[in-house]
């Protein structure tokens, strides 16, 4: 499934929950795709644990 596909099927869901369950519906769905996506792309290997508690110092290295 592409990208695009993908940021389609997340605006929907964000556009219905709006729509359906109001502005906190929206935010709550919108935090939950946000965790969902930081976990899919730690268990895919493509973050690290640590790159969340370096220092901006320790980066530049």
């Amino acid at each position: 499934m592409s990208m695009a596909v993908v940021g389609m099927i997340a605006g929907m869901a964000l556009g219905f929950a709006g729509y359906f369950g109001g502005f906190g519906a929206f935010l709550l769905v919108a935090a939950l795709g946000a965790i969902g996506f930081v976990t899919g792309r730690f268990l895919e290997g493509d973050l690290e644990l640590g790159d969340f508690f370096r220092s901006r110092d320790d980066r530049r290295r």
